[in-house]
């Protein structure tokens, strides 16, 4: 019994790490200090062609991820965030206006379903 889970996890991180190939994701800045009331935008591409959205998640300190958006259209806001994409450039926006200290966090793009 014990092969087997061997052998299943194997597979499974086999699998991770052939879809890892495939799709490319890369955030700029990699980090950023910034002063509060101050705007930022953090930025996204992507290699993935065949998946239908992107998603912007948040993580602070000591917390579990937290998503912020699933965009798969041009444009999504709320309150003082804003996200855009572009298929056509592979690219996508997160916008934070006016910063706050509850804003401290990291931010991660993610391709996959909601």
């Amino acid at each position: 019994m014990e092969i087997l889970h061997t052998a299943s996890l194997l597979v499974l991180c086999l699998h991770l790490a052939w879809v890892s190939c495939l799709q490319k994701v890369e955030q700029s800045p990699q980090s950023l200090k910034i002063q509060e009331g101050e705007n930022v935008s953090i930025n996204c591409s992507y290699t993935d062609t065949t998946n239908n959205g992107l998603q912007w998640l948040r993580q602070e300190p000591g917390k579990g991820l937290t998503s912020l958006f699933y965009i798969n259209s041009e444009e999504k806001q709320n309150g003082r965030l804003r996200s855009t994409i572009s298929r056509n450039d592979h690219h996508s926006s997160l916008y934070i206006t006016g910063t706050q200290p509850e804003d401290s966090a990291t931010y991660f793009c993610a391709m996959g379903a909601q």
